[in-house]
């Protein structure tokens, strides 16, 4: 079975999200009760909040490594005493060992390190959000300060009218350009902070009924895309995220 996922998903993936599939994610009214950084305003989103709460507190790494265990644990306690009822996911294309330190960026790695971050605030839309930004900014520079990523090799996509604008079609084009551009031993990283959704399953492979979706900015015209899409960008051709 491990030699058919290899050749199914050639790279090593980890992912975390902030909640189940049946759950949805929730604004922070106030970054501060995080203790987070706060580049660009006043609210973050819970789970990205709690997570760089657990690795980079007070804007610094652990002295010790967390494992994901720890790290997940860890989530859910923040969660929990701001009144949250999300429960953290870690999904992974490989079997691995969740006593093992977090590690979004393998230390012996060589190759590039490269990452496209979208945060989507929706400004001026029904269902605006507060701290997608904040997700975002507060992302970039815990992978630039932690992880030794370079700003040169980052995608940064925020509807704030000075970055590039996270529609359907650029969201969409970063993440083929970062498939396309990723070699064997590098480090790709993805976050997205903005509103998700579901559509009606067509295929019959999700036991709720529904395909889960991102909602780029413009999915009044655009529509949603289904989260099947955004892994295509990785079976097409990926070697290490």
């Amino acid at each position: 079975m491990s030699d058919e996922i290899e050749k199914l998903i050639p790279a090593e993936i980890q992912m975390i999200s902030g909640c189940q599939d049946k759950q949805t994610s929730a604004d922070v009214s106030n970054v501060a009760s995080f203790k987070l950084p706060d580049p660009a305003g006043k609210s973050g989103g819970a789970g990205t909040s709690a997570l760089l709460n657990v690795l980079y507190a007070e804007q610094k790494a652990p002295t010790n490594d967390l494992s994901w265990v720890e790290a997940l644990e860890g989530m859910r306690e923040i969660l929990k005493s701001q009144g949250y009822d999300q429960i953290p996911q870690l999904t992974s294309s490989r079997m691995i060992d969740v006593s093992e330190p977090v590690s979004f960026a393998p230390s012996d790695s060589e190759g590039t390190k490269r990452a496209v971050v979208v945060g989507i605030n929706y400004v001026g839309q029904e269902g605006e959000l507060s701290g997608c930004h904040n997700d975002a900014m507060n992302m970039k520079e815990y992978l630039i300060d932690v992880h030794g990523f370079k700003e040169e090799n980052m995608t940064i996509l925020l509807d704030d009218g000075q970055h590039i604008e996270p529609t359907r079609e650029n969201i969409l084009d970063a993440y083929k350009n970062l498939v396309q551009s990723s070699e064997p031993g590098d480090v790709c990283f993805c976050h997205y902070s903005g509103h998700g959704g579901r559509l009606r399953d067509e295929n019959g492979d999700e036991e709720d009924g529904y395909d889960e979706t991102l909602v780029p900015v413009d999915y009044a015209t655009a529509g949603q895309f289904e989260m099947t899409i955004y892994t295509k960008c990785w079976l097409q051709k990926c070697h290490r995220a």
